[in-house]
């Protein structure tokens, strides 16, 4: 792809070494969702190496860094995830974790290094900003539930000064570095989890029907719960349900009294996603009673849909596009099954989650891959995409 020669990526060039050893320390020593104390410290490192002013809050690892802060007009926020995944790291890179069973394996490294290279852009022209700039390093993307976006909000990340437009991206194996992904509209699903604690009674393997076998039942309702999707929605809605968990059982001669099953359901709609929830716990119950068991369902619902708003992102597009080229801004034909809580962001006001391409000619692993490692050249393409689409914003509020 032919390297873009507009003005933020002829500021966000020169970063690279610098961005590279930002990425370098958080790749180092990754941490879990709630725990990221030592990525905290870093951060508020390169914000007073960078003379940009922080805030952060006691019993929560998020930073607010403020940009132009005194500068009359449009606020955007800028945000990027913190955590880690529980991952033993099998890239071979000279920098890979330091940590055992650690690993930042879905490129929250890349995230924070990217943000902190387009808050040095921005802090070098500060006094040319529309309005202030709040750049949101976030924890606990990873965490599934109530994340790290919505204990940020409760925080007043969106006040003090009130926040107008904010913008996220992430990185994608599936678009080559240089490549940024968009998509009005629903671009990321919501993400729901469940726990099905199926209850028999306990026999010999041998004498199965003296007891009232669990395993059996558990595996009938995880082939039962597929037909929620192949049979019980329309074929162009999608859903997805997988059970990733099943625990049960001490010895192969023993059958057990219970079994657990643990898995997740994917929607794009909010009807779907109230009725996707009626129907999983109906089939679940009629496939136990069946059998003589019976369960016991938890349902937690997760982050919301990720809806780009229109006309937000057609700004945020068109900024992007003057800056990169045409060739490089792709447009998404369909969103992905993968949860954002940065949907938390969306719902309290307008702006757009971008892709940043990171697909190499040799191949790059998926996310959440012990493997996958985005080369450095998305450092300067995701801190000048960030930068140009907060501009681009402020201008386009003027």
């Amino acid at each position: 792809m032919r390297s873009p020669s507009g003005p933020w990526m002829r500021a966000a060039r020169p970063l690279l070494p610098m961005m590279r050893q930002w990425r370098v320390a958080f790749h180092r020593e990754p941490e879990l969702s709630n725990e990221e104390g030592r990525t905290r410290a870093k951060i508020m490192a390169a914000l007073d190496q960078l003379e940009i002013p922080y805030r952060t809050y006691p019993g929560f690892n998020g930073v607010l860094g403020i940009v132009g802060e005194d500068r009359p007009g449009t606020v955007v926020a800028l945000r990027a995830d913190m955590d880690a995944l529980p991952i033993t790291e099998a890239t071979g890179l000279p920098y890979r974790s330091n940590v055992p069973g650690r690993m930042h394996a879905c490129g929250h490294d890349v995230h924070m290094s990217c943000l902190l290279g387009a808050a040095a852009i921005l802090q070098r022209r500060r006094r040319s900003l529309r309005g202030p700039v709040k750049l949101l390093f976030q924890p606990a993307e990873e965490q599934g539930r109530e994340g790290g976006a919505l204990p940020f909000l409760k925080r007043g990340a969106f006040s003090d000064p009130p926040v107008d437009f904010v913008v996220g991206q992430h990185v994608t194996p599936e678009l080559p570095v240089g490549a940024i992904g968009w998509r009005k509209g629903p671009i990321y699903a919501a993400a729901d989890h469940f726990i099905i604690r199926v209850v028999g009674r306990g026999a010999h393997a041998g004498y199965p029907h003296l007891g009232v076998d669990a395993v059996v039942t558990a595996s009938e309702i995880v082939v039962g719960l597929q037909t929620l999707v192949s049979r019980q929605r329309d074929p162009v809605d999608p859903v997805v349900v997988s059970v990733g968990m099943i625990h049960g059982g001490t010895r192969h001669n023993v059958l057990p009294d219970e079994v657990t099953l643990e898995g997740t359901v994917r929607t794009l709609r909010a009807a779907t996603r109230e009725r996707m929830e009626r129907s999983l716990r109906l089939r679940a119950r009629q496939i136990a009673a069946s059998q003589g068991a019976r369960v016991v369902i938890t349902y937690h619902r997760g982050y919301p849909p990720t809806i780009n708003p229109a006309a937000t992102t057609e700004v945020i597009v068109e900024g992007l596009t003057q800056e990169f080229g045409d060739a490089a801004l792709v447009e998404l034909d369909h969103p992905t099954m993968g949860a954002e809580d940065f949907s938390r962001y969306l719902e309290r006001v307008p702006g757009t989650f971008l892709k940043l391409g990171a697909g190499s000619p040799s191949g790059t692993a998926s996310l959440h891959s012990a493997r996958f490692a985005p080369p450095d050249g998305t450092l300067p393409v995701g801190a000048a995409a960030l930068a140009c689409s907060a501009v681009s914003l402020q201008r386009s509020a003027r």
